[in-house]
């Protein structure tokens, strides 16, 4: 989820176009045309997909593909796009890769991936998230489904922010202020937990002060970084990151409910699906929070929600794939309706908007707040090289160095400078 990236370089991507090219149109298939029994291997990352879904497809798909097996395994979102890269290319491949919403337009472009504009009518068509169609589609054909989504609201302590006399914000600048009131009243305690890597909640700021990561102008990318409004908002961060937060400076959101349901953060903004984790510890305990957990959609610059990262998954066929019938097989179970909808209990997004409706909470306020957190949600730029940015973990560095205390304006320059090379490159 969150989400998480390694090394990747454009050489990587030209090896998967010319590794690609000639697979994926075969599927050992037998006189009938039914697919042979083989062994499909799905690649999952993280933690995100609950063990009942897990559980569903491999069930589903073994019954449906009688002497199939399928194999899950499970991969780190952390240097994922350096290991999809190799592994895509490979003749080992998986079958079937989950991969960031905006790592998609790497694999999309570069012809590592299958299309399966074939099944999409099959898979949800029209209902499918149409952003995350756009995010795996390229030259007008799909390769990579949406598989999961989920925007970023605030949790907090609602007993901690009754002791330091914090009421809920209406506004970013109340939001921001609020940290460093929590930190002061509560020794110890981060007003708002925000690691340094954590560059997925930086956005918002940058969002909400009128700033954008890069734009396109005549054909070409401009990094605006260093512009005045997203210098504006990174120095909201800055200030958040060295007057509220006590997370590492060189740290990152892995786990991030961890400190805030032991109490060691008053506030923390993370995907929604978070509360889960936040109210049971992993051995489905209760926590600190149980009882005591507040939520709220993280307020724009000038009320109401502000614009926050669409996080989420797409979901895909290796182009090298030995069992391209067998995989679709799986996808389509992965895209059913009884498959997203356990998806939607453990509190994800679903793939279709037919169902947004079944995603989890505990209140029909949370629900709500989750609806509206999602609908002013936003991506990265849309450009086939954005995975290159990412992987090269030039935002992570970046907001590090703010969190340190560095000049923001020198750095954000700096950072625009790489960011135009990539793009443009």
């Amino acid at each position: 989820m969150n989400k998480k990236l390694g090394a990747f370089a454009l050489l990587g991507v030209s090896a998967v176009v010319l590794a690609g090219c000639a697979a994926g149109d075969s599927g050992g298939n037998d006189a009938s045309g039914t697919p042979a029994p083989a062994q499909l291997r799905v690649w999952l990352n993280g933690t995100d997909t609950p063990q009942d879904a897990r559980d569903y497809l491999v069930k589903t798909f073994e019954a449906q593909n009688p002497g199939s097996t399928l194999v899950i395994e499970e991969q780190q979102w952390t240097g994922l796009v350096d290991k999809l890269t190799t592994s895509l290319s490979s003749n080992d491949t998986p079958d079937i890769v989950e991969m960031g919403n905006t790592q998609s337009p790497a694999f999309t472009s570069s012809g590592a991936l299958l299309d399966i504009s074939d099944i999409k009518d099959t898979i949800g068509g029209d209902d499918l998230l149409p952003g995350f169609v756009e995010a795996g589609s390229w030259d007008g054909k799909l390769y990579a489904a949406p598989y999961y989504s989920g925007a970023r609201i605030v949790f907090y302590n609602t007993a901690q922010y009754a002791t330091a006399g914090v009421q809920v914000p209406t506004t970013l600048d109340e939001y921001v202020a609020n940290g460093k009131k929590l930190a002061q009243a509560l020794p110890g305690v981060s007003g708002v937990y925000f690691p340094g890597k954590d560059w997925y909640n930086a956005l918002p700021f940058i969002w909400e002060n009128g700033g954008e990561i890069a734009v396109q102008k005549d054909g070409k990318w401009e990094a605006q970084m260093s512009s005045d409004a997203s210098v504006k908002g990174i120095e909201q961060v800055q200030q958040l990151m060295t007057t509220a937060s006590l997370a590492p400076k060189d740290g990152d959101e892995t786990e991030a409910w961890v400190p805030f349901r032991t109490e060691k953060a008053a506030t923390l903004s993370a995907p929604s699906w978070a509360y889960w984790s936040i109210v049971a510890d992993e051995n489905k305990a209760d926590t600190a929070l149980t009882k005591t957990v507040g939520f709220y959609a993280l307020p724009g610059k000038n009320g109401g929600a502000a614009q926050v990262f669409a996080g989420g998954s797409n979901i895909g066929i290796s182009a090298k794939s030995a069992h391209p019938e067998l995989a679709k097989s799986a996808l389509e179970i992965m895209l059913s309706d009884d498959y997203q909808t356990l998806l939607a209990k453990a509190g994800l997004v679903p793939a279709k908007k037919s169902l947004g409706s079944q995603v989890a909470a505990a209140t029909p306020e949370l629900a709500k707040i989750i609806s509206d957190a999602a609908a002013n949600a936003k991506l990265t730029p849309a450009s086939p090289k954005w995975a290159d940015v990412e992987a090269k973990g030039l935002l992570q560095d970046f907001f590090v160095q703010v969190a340190a205390g560095g000049d923001v304006k020198t750095l954000a320059t700096a950072l625009d400078e790489r960011i135009d090379s990539i793009l443009n490159g």
